[in-house]
């Protein structure tokens, strides 16, 4: 019998309609519109230079850096900090970040930023219902709006003065930083890229970042966003975290691999601007304010650097998924991209999740989450196709959140279905799509944007008539009064005889009569039959006789 003939895998080039990145057959790590080139590997003390041997050898500091370069440190981590958690990078560059023309305090912005984000701030409410946003408003085309004036806030939990809390951000821009860097002095920023493709330049080196593909800048860097060749606009989403870090999640029993890999995140090579000597502009974030420095040379004139804080990006599309492969639905940790700590050793502050096509595979379970009410607040945000919103109107560009312990669920046909459904076949699920979740320990506040100005927000509370789906069938089971009269009489037998044993005056009593110590529980074991008449514990349920127990 001649063998079946062999599929020729032919390469996909649209990240949106991968199944994973390997579907690309590339040989590079970066997609074919990627420019850069990067560093690879998490965790590592990476050094890159401009000009080979421009890194001082066996020091940090030496008298006198080559090519008259000066030599400027970045400390991340306190400087004692333990080992594995103490972060710095050494820079050699043109000109000190300390050379400028002084601060100019809370510069006027087109944006709306918020980071007291406590209860004692009147400008921030908490959403006492499930929410959902439309995508969020573009530009118009007759302004110009760069990331400094198109980043907006949505509110989150904590303060960056205090160190400690969570906030997420969205931005829509149609113009380029033009001579103007950002400095986030609060916290990291994770950015998701998720309509149009970004080119970010940072202090370290450049970045290419296009939809369904995330960065992290630590605080204190430097960086400029661009659009991408032939894009026009950009919309994206960012999760900033204070007092904290982003980490890979441990794996326990999985073992050394799977979920994001540490090979696959990838670091910048270092970069100088052509023209050093022009004036530039940086926007500094502090304490949730805009502050300015205005100097006469580039940010970006760092010629070498060496250390671990440094910005990188990861490709959600080579992410290892892991699943149920015999039955019940598993838990959202098991799609955990990063993590960041709290003060709780057993809670962290936030997850950062991915949700994209997998294998679905179980037998005789539902496979579909569960109705639930988690501890976490969760805001889930489509990047491309149908995305896993709470309603059909959840569009990529969008978002909605459910705060901690807000009872949902899925009320859809598909939910019906798959309790009837029979067949224990594979499937490939959450094809040609890509959305992302960030889970947090926090009960979150909003702000006013989130709440009106963007023009996108609902307040959506359980609409009654989705019961229509899913009714009560439980009080319309055959005889299922009867089962729980049945029920509560057994209780009460079990009862009456446990009552037995506490009860020395009757127990002697019984002892003294001869009899076997059951005596209390028949006399108690009388209840009320379907028609009324009083008889033992015993009844007919479906047209079978049930004994008592």
């Amino acid at each position: 019998m001649p063998a079946p003939p062999i599929k020729e895998r032919k390469p996909i080039t649209d990240l949106r309609k991968v199944f994973h990145y390997t579907d690309t057959q590339r040989r590079k790590p970066t997609r074919e519109e990627d420019p850069y080139e990067y560093q690879a590997g998490w965790g590592n003390r990476f050094q890159s230079e401009v000009i080979p041997g421009t890194l001082p050898a066996g020091q940090n500091n030496p008298q006198e850096a080559r090519f008259g370069l000066y030599t400027e440190g970045i400390t991340y981590s306190a400087f004692a900090a333990p080992r594995h958690a103490n972060f710095s990078t050494y820079l050699y560059r043109a000109r000190v970040a300390a050379a400028h023309n002084g601060y100019k305090a809370n510069i006027e912005t087109k944006s709306h930023i918020e980071n007291c984000l406590l209860t004692l701030n009147p400008k921030v409410e908490t959403l006492a219902e499930q929410a959902e946003w439309g995508p969020f408003p573009l530009p118009k085309e007759d302004e110009t709006i760069d990331f400094v004036d198109g980043l907006h806030t949505l509110g989150g939990s904590g303060d960056p003065n205090l160190r400690e809390g969570i906030a997420l951000y969205v931005f829509m821009i149609n113009a380029d930083m033009d001579h103007r860097a950002f400095c986030n002095t609060d916290g990291d920023f994770l950015i998701v890229a998720q309509l149009g493709n970004l080119d970010i330049q940072t202090e370290l080196g450049k970045l290419f970042l296009q939809p369904g593909e995330i960065c992290v800048i630590p605080r204190g860097v430097r960086f400029a966003i661009r659009r991408g060749p032939g894009h026009t606009v950009a919309r994206g989403y960012i999760t900033e975290i204070w007092g904290s870090i982003w980490e890979l999640p441990d794996l326990g029993p999985l073992g050394g691999h799977g979920l994001a890999n540490p090979r696959d995140f990838l670091y910048p090579v270092a970069y100088i601007d052509d023209e050093l000597h022009e004036d530039w502009r940086i926007v500094n974030k502090a304490n949730g304010k805009f502050h300015a420095i205005q100097q006469d040379h580039s940010p970006f004139d760092v010629v070498a650097w060496h250390g671990n804080a440094v910005p990188y990006k990861y490709d959600l599309t080579k992410f290892a998924s892991q699943n149920a492969t015999s039955i019940d639905h598993t838990d959202p940790s098991v799609n955990c991209v990063l993590t960041a700590k709290s003060r709780d050793p057993n809670t962290p502050l936030a997850d950062f999740l991915w949700f994209g096509p997998r294998w679905d595979v179980a037998s005789n379970t539902f496979r579909l989450p569960y109705f639930h009410r988690n501890s976490a607040t969760e805001f889930l945000a489509s990047l491309y196709g149908n995305g896993l919103g709470r309603s059909d109107e959840f569009l990529p560009g969008g978002g909605s959140v459910e705060i901690s312990h807000t009872p949902h669920g899925n009320f859809s046909d598909d939910y019906v279905w798959e309790m009837r459904v029979q067949e224990n076949e594979p499937r490939r699920i959450l094809e040609n799509q890509m959305t992302i979740m960030v889970e947090s320990s926090r009960s979150f506040l909003f702000t006013e944007y989130a709440r009106s100005i963007c023009g996108t927000f609902k307040n959506q509370g359980t609409d009654p008539k989705v019961w229509d789906v899913l009714p009560d069938k439980f009080s319309s089971y055959p005889n299922i009064k009867e089962i729980l009269a049945q029920v509560k009489a057994d209780k009460a037998a079990q009862r009456a005889r446990l009552d037995t044993y506490y009860d020395d005056e009757r127990l002697a009593q019984l002892a003294a009569q001869g009899h076997v110590v059951k005596d209390k529980a028949a006399e108690a074991n009388t209840v009320s039959n379907s028609n009324g008449t009083n008889g033992t514990a015993a009844g007919h349920v479906n047209g079978h006789t049930v004994a008592a127990a």
